[in-house]
């Protein structure tokens, strides 16, 4: 599978690590692109900064020559993780200003999967308007609101509960999170 991990300058960085961490370059092709904002969001969140794992591509947000730039070549799936509101609102409305949106424009054109997960509240009118086109569109809305059901009990636990829910909607196996049980009678 060919994927895209697009980070934003919403705080919430550790959500990006996580997700890179729970991929597999030898199994997926995988390319990252960063916001200008994320690279201070990342600095301030990631004491050791990002951690790409070997194998995964990183591309200039202003270079247009990403292979994933195009609709003859798309990806599979893209996750923009943590999503700001200012790039889901850009987004929504068709701006492709540098290669992270052009590529969301370029996988809602062809129909493939763009996973959005945004990690700000309160929401306002505007932004509830920007969700209903992206969902319109065929984009997935994922906020980041993790579950309390598997008792987590560090931040990466409560981290790898979005996480999960993220790998589960690209199609991919996870084992971060168990799965919700039926009570036992």
């Amino acid at each position: 599978m060919k994927i895209v991990v697009a980070i934003t300058g919403a705080s919430g960085a550790l959500y990006a690590q996580r997700l890179l961490d729970n991929l597999d370059p030898a199994e997926h092709e995988i390319h990252v692109v960063m916001s200008n904002y994320a690279h201070q969001v990342v600095a301030e969140e990631l004491p050791e900064g990002l951690q790409l794992p070997p194998g995964v591509a990183m591309h200039n947000l202003k270079s247009m020559n990403a292979p994933f730039a195009s609709g003859s070549n798309p990806p599979d799936v893209m996750v923009v993780i943590p999503c700001s509101m200012g790039t889901l609102g850009r987004i929504a409305h068709g701006l492709s200003e540098d290669v992270l949106l052009r590529a969301a424009d370029v996988v809602l054109k062809e129909r493939r999967k763009l996973i959005l997960v945004p990690r700000e509240m309160p929401l306002s009118l505007i932004h509830v308007k920007n969700f209903e086109l992206l969902l319109l569109a065929g984009a997935m809305i994922l906020p980041a609101n993790p579950i309390f059901y598997t008792r987590p009990k560090t931040i990466q636990d409560v981290v790898d509960t979005v996480v999960g829910r993220v790998l589960d909607h690209m199609g991919i196996a996870q084992k971060l999170v168990p799965r919700w049980q039926a009570e036992k009678e």
